[in-house]
Protein backbone atom coordinates (compact mmCIF):
# COMPACT_ATOMS: atom_id res chain seq x y z
CA UNK A 1 0.00 0.00 0.00
CA UNK A 2 1.45 3.36 -1.01
CA UNK A 3 2.33 5.72 1.85
CA UNK A 4 1.41 8.53 -0.51
CA UNK A 5 -2.28 8.05 0.31
CA UNK A 6 -2.03 7.13 3.99
CA UNK A 7 -3.13 10.58 5.18
CA UNK A 8 -5.99 10.66 2.66
CA UNK A 9 -7.24 7.27 3.88
CA UNK A 10 -7.05 8.36 7.49
CA UNK A 11 -9.01 11.53 6.73
CA UNK A 12 -11.63 9.51 4.87
CA UNK A 13 -12.06 7.19 7.85
CA UNK A 14 -12.33 10.12 10.27
CA UNK A 15 -14.92 11.78 8.05
CA UNK A 16 -17.04 8.62 7.95
CA UNK A 17 -16.60 8.07 11.69
CA UNK A 18 -17.86 11.57 12.34
CA UNK A 19 -21.06 10.80 10.45
CA UNK A 20 -21.68 7.58 12.42
CA UNK A 21 -22.15 5.50 9.28
CA UNK A 22 -20.13 2.40 10.20
CA UNK A 23 -18.66 0.56 13.16
CA UNK A 24 -14.96 0.46 13.95
CA UNK A 25 -14.45 -2.93 12.28
CA UNK A 26 -15.75 -1.62 8.97
CA UNK A 27 -13.76 1.60 9.33
CA UNK A 28 -10.56 -0.29 10.06
CA UNK A 29 -11.02 -2.38 6.92
CA UNK A 30 -11.70 0.71 4.81
CA UNK A 31 -8.54 2.23 6.23
CA UNK A 32 -6.54 -0.70 4.90
CA UNK A 33 -7.78 -0.74 1.31
CA UNK A 34 -5.84 1.30 -1.27
CA UNK A 35 -9.01 2.74 -2.77
CA UNK A 36 -7.00 4.76 -5.30
CA UNK A 37 -6.08 1.48 -7.01
CA UNK A 38 -9.75 0.89 -7.80
CA UNK A 39 -10.14 3.94 -10.06
CA UNK A 40 -8.42 5.23 -13.17
CA UNK A 41 -4.98 6.72 -12.35
CA UNK A 42 -6.24 10.10 -13.54
CA UNK A 43 -8.80 10.05 -10.70
CA UNK A 44 -6.68 8.59 -7.90
CA UNK A 45 -6.35 11.94 -6.09
CA UNK A 46 -10.16 12.00 -5.80
CA UNK A 47 -10.47 8.41 -4.60
CA UNK A 48 -10.89 9.31 -0.92
CA UNK A 49 -13.29 12.21 -1.40
CA UNK A 50 -17.04 12.35 -0.96
CA UNK A 51 -18.05 11.96 -4.61
CA UNK A 52 -18.91 8.92 -6.71
CA UNK A 53 -16.31 8.33 -9.42
CA UNK A 54 -16.71 7.02 -13.00
CA UNK A 55 -15.19 3.60 -13.66
CA UNK A 56 -16.13 3.25 -17.34
CA UNK A 57 -19.08 1.73 -19.19
CA UNK A 58 -21.36 4.39 -17.63
CA UNK A 59 -20.83 2.85 -14.19
CA UNK A 60 -19.57 4.44 -10.98
CA UNK A 61 -17.73 3.66 -7.77
CA UNK A 62 -19.97 4.80 -4.92
CA UNK A 63 -18.46 7.38 -2.60
CA UNK A 64 -16.97 6.04 0.65
CA UNK A 65 -19.88 7.09 2.84
CA UNK A 66 -22.32 5.02 0.79
CA UNK A 67 -20.00 2.00 0.83
CA UNK A 68 -19.59 2.31 4.60
CA UNK A 69 -23.34 2.61 5.18
CA UNK A 70 -24.21 -0.36 2.96
CA UNK A 71 -21.53 -2.54 4.54
CA UNK A 72 -22.70 -1.64 8.04
CA UNK A 73 -26.32 -2.38 7.05
CA UNK A 74 -25.38 -5.98 6.21
CA UNK A 75 -24.62 -6.79 9.88
CA UNK A 76 -21.55 -8.78 8.93
CA UNK A 77 -19.46 -11.26 10.88
CA UNK A 78 -16.56 -13.41 9.70
CA UNK A 79 -17.42 -16.56 7.78
CA UNK A 80 -20.62 -15.36 6.10
CA UNK A 81 -21.26 -16.22 2.46
CA UNK A 82 -22.12 -13.12 0.45
CA UNK A 83 -23.40 -12.69 -3.09
CA UNK A 84 -22.72 -9.30 -4.65
CA UNK A 85 -24.64 -8.27 -7.77
CA UNK A 86 -22.59 -5.70 -9.65
CA UNK A 87 -18.85 -6.15 -9.17
CA UNK A 88 -18.03 -2.73 -10.56
CA UNK A 89 -14.47 -1.69 -9.73
CA UNK A 90 -14.11 -4.56 -7.24
CA UNK A 91 -13.79 -2.24 -4.22
CA UNK A 92 -16.92 -3.37 -2.37
CA UNK A 93 -16.02 -7.05 -2.77
CA UNK A 94 -12.51 -6.35 -1.49
CA UNK A 95 -13.98 -4.68 1.59
CA UNK A 96 -16.36 -7.57 2.28
CA UNK A 97 -13.53 -10.08 1.93
CA UNK A 98 -11.33 -8.08 4.30
CA UNK A 99 -14.13 -8.36 6.85
CA UNK A 100 -13.87 -12.14 6.66
CA UNK A 101 -16.68 -12.90 4.23
CA UNK A 102 -16.65 -15.49 1.48
CA UNK A 103 -17.63 -13.35 -1.52
CA UNK A 104 -19.21 -14.37 -4.81
CA UNK A 105 -19.71 -11.46 -7.18
CA UNK A 106 -21.41 -11.17 -10.58
CA UNK A 107 -20.75 -8.49 -13.18
CA UNK A 108 -22.68 -8.14 -16.46
CA UNK A 109 -20.01 -6.10 -18.29
CA UNK A 110 -17.04 -8.17 -19.39
CA UNK A 111 -14.61 -5.27 -19.63
CA UNK A 112 -15.52 -4.04 -16.18
CA UNK A 113 -15.06 -7.50 -14.70
CA UNK A 114 -11.62 -7.68 -16.28
CA UNK A 115 -10.74 -4.33 -14.73
CA UNK A 116 -11.89 -5.53 -11.29
CA UNK A 117 -9.62 -8.56 -11.59
CA UNK A 118 -6.72 -6.24 -12.37
CA UNK A 119 -7.58 -4.08 -9.37
CA UNK A 120 -7.54 -7.04 -6.98
CA UNK A 121 -4.17 -8.09 -8.36
CA UNK A 122 -2.76 -4.58 -7.92
CA UNK A 123 -4.17 -4.45 -4.39
CA UNK A 124 -2.36 -7.67 -3.54
CA UNK A 125 -5.11 -8.81 -1.19
CA UNK A 126 -5.74 -12.56 -1.04
CA UNK A 127 -9.26 -12.86 0.31
CA UNK A 128 -11.98 -15.34 -0.62
CA UNK A 129 -13.43 -13.71 -3.74
CA UNK A 130 -14.79 -15.51 -6.79
CA UNK A 131 -16.19 -13.49 -9.70
CA UNK A 132 -17.96 -14.27 -12.95
CA UNK A 133 -19.71 -12.63 -15.90
CA UNK A 134 -23.47 -13.06 -15.88
CA UNK A 135 -27.01 -11.83 -15.38
CA UNK A 136 -27.33 -10.70 -11.78
CA UNK A 137 -31.06 -11.37 -11.77
CA UNK A 138 -30.28 -15.08 -11.97
CA UNK A 139 -27.88 -15.05 -9.04
CA UNK A 140 -25.40 -17.85 -8.49
CA UNK A 141 -27.49 -20.82 -7.25
CA UNK A 142 -24.68 -23.37 -7.38
CA UNK A 143 -22.69 -21.26 -4.90
CA UNK A 144 -25.64 -20.59 -2.59
CA UNK A 145 -27.49 -20.33 -0.41
CA UNK A 146 -26.10 -17.05 0.86
CA UNK A 147 -26.18 -15.36 4.25
CA UNK A 148 -26.20 -11.94 2.61
CA UNK A 149 -26.97 -10.63 -0.87
CA UNK A 150 -25.96 -7.11 -1.88
CA UNK A 151 -27.11 -5.28 -5.02
CA UNK A 152 -25.11 -2.30 -6.25
CA UNK A 153 -27.60 -1.43 -9.01
CA UNK A 154 -31.26 -0.56 -8.72
CA UNK A 155 -34.06 -2.95 -9.81
CA UNK A 156 -37.74 -1.98 -9.92
CA UNK A 157 -38.72 -4.82 -7.60
CA UNK A 158 -37.02 -7.26 -5.27
CA UNK A 159 -35.83 -10.16 -7.49
CA UNK A 160 -37.58 -13.32 -6.34
CA UNK A 161 -34.80 -15.47 -7.80
CA UNK A 162 -32.33 -13.84 -5.43
CA UNK A 163 -34.65 -14.17 -2.45
CA UNK A 164 -34.78 -17.91 -3.07
CA UNK A 165 -30.98 -18.01 -2.83
CA UNK A 166 -31.02 -16.30 0.58
CA UNK A 167 -30.69 -18.36 3.74
CA UNK A 168 -33.23 -18.31 6.54
CA UNK A 169 -32.66 -15.13 8.58
CA UNK A 170 -30.48 -13.80 5.76
CA UNK A 171 -30.34 -10.20 4.57
CA UNK A 172 -30.78 -8.84 1.05
CA UNK A 173 -29.77 -5.19 0.68
CA UNK A 174 -30.69 -3.25 -2.45
CA UNK A 175 -31.35 0.23 -3.85
CA UNK A 176 -34.96 -0.25 -4.92
CA UNK A 177 -36.50 1.97 -7.60
CA UNK A 178 -39.91 3.35 -6.59
CA UNK A 179 -42.26 5.98 -8.00
CA UNK A 180 -40.87 8.44 -5.44
CA UNK A 181 -37.24 7.65 -6.29
CA UNK A 182 -34.70 5.09 -5.15
CA UNK A 183 -34.76 3.80 -1.59
CA UNK A 184 -32.19 1.66 0.17
CA UNK A 185 -34.14 -1.37 1.35
CA UNK A 186 -33.07 -4.15 3.69
CA UNK A 187 -35.02 -7.37 3.29
CA UNK A 188 -34.84 -10.04 5.99
CA UNK A 189 -36.04 -13.52 5.18
CA UNK A 190 -38.08 -15.34 7.79
CA UNK A 191 -39.55 -18.65 6.66
CA UNK A 192 -41.80 -18.04 3.68
CA UNK A 193 -42.01 -14.32 4.39
CA UNK A 194 -39.76 -11.38 3.63
CA UNK A 195 -39.69 -8.33 5.89
CA UNK A 196 -38.74 -4.98 4.33
CA UNK A 197 -37.14 -2.02 6.04
CA UNK A 198 -36.44 1.29 4.30
CA UNK A 199 -33.10 2.85 5.20
CA UNK A 200 -33.28 6.11 3.26
CA UNK A 201 -32.87 7.68 -0.16
CA UNK A 202 -30.09 6.65 -2.52
CA UNK A 203 -28.95 6.93 -6.13
CA UNK A 204 -27.57 4.02 -8.17
CA UNK A 205 -27.43 3.01 -11.81
CA UNK A 206 -30.38 0.86 -12.99
CA UNK A 207 -30.03 -2.90 -12.71
CA UNK A 208 -29.95 -4.51 -16.15
CA UNK A 209 -29.90 -8.16 -17.18
CA UNK A 210 -28.12 -8.05 -20.53
CA UNK A 211 -24.44 -8.98 -20.45
CA UNK A 212 -21.96 -6.90 -22.42
CA UNK A 213 -19.03 -8.70 -24.05
CA UNK A 214 -15.72 -7.06 -24.79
Amino acid sequence: MSDRFRVARARMVERIRGKGLANETVLAAMGEIPRHLYVDPALELKAYGENALPIGWEQTLSHPEVVAFMTESLSLRPGLRILEIGTGSGYQAALLARLGASVRTIERIEGLLGTALEHWKADGFRGDIKARLGDGYLGWPEEGPFDRILLTASPREVPETLLRQLKEDGILLLPLATEEGQRMVRVRRGGDRAYREELGECSFVPMLARTVKG
